[in-house]
């Protein structure tokens, strides 16, 4: 029995592309885990200091609307952010659509591979099959007319 420790680039291609797709569906308690404060957090903070301030000195109206601001344009960044990502994944589609049929030159690293563009899959980040195997959009280095 032959053993190699090597991989083709075609198998550190399939490899990636798993680790990739197991690695979008990780989330935690139905969020992305992230290093950065977003509304929900903000909302915890603002409860926290309401139900633990001092009853003889309370928030001042001035702080208390400043806050509440805050969390208004945190929510509308959000949502503004949660957009561009649709409109990125819907331009990122419309891109690997329009390479149907043509002949694509795919990036391996040590290797290349030439082929058809025979489909297309949709979402954020697309992938291409050429000769029987799916690429990621990052990986073509030429399109190719018909």
């Amino acid at each position: 029995m032959d053993f190699t420790a090597t991989m083709s680039a075609t198998e550190k291609l399939q490899a990636q592309n798993a680790v990739d797709s197991f690695n979008k569906t990780l989330t935690v308690n139905g969020r992305r885990s992230s290093n950065e404060l977003g509304k929900d957090d903000f909302l915890k903070i603002l409860i926290a200091q309401l139900s633990n301030q001092d009853p003889t000195s309370p928030l001042e109206n001035t702080e208390f609307i400043a806050q509440m601001a805050q969390f208004s344009s945190l929510e509308q960044m959000t949502n503004m952010s949660q957009s561009f990502e649709k409109m990125a994944g819907f331009i990122s589609s419309s891109e690997a659509q329009g390479m149907l049929g043509k002949t694509v030159e795919v990036d391996l690293g040590d290797s290349s591979v030439t082929g058809q563009v025979q489909a297309v899959t949709r979402g954020n980040e697309p992938q291409l099959l050429v000769n029987g195997m799916y690429y990621s959009m990052e990986h073509i280095k030429s399109v190719y007319g018909m």
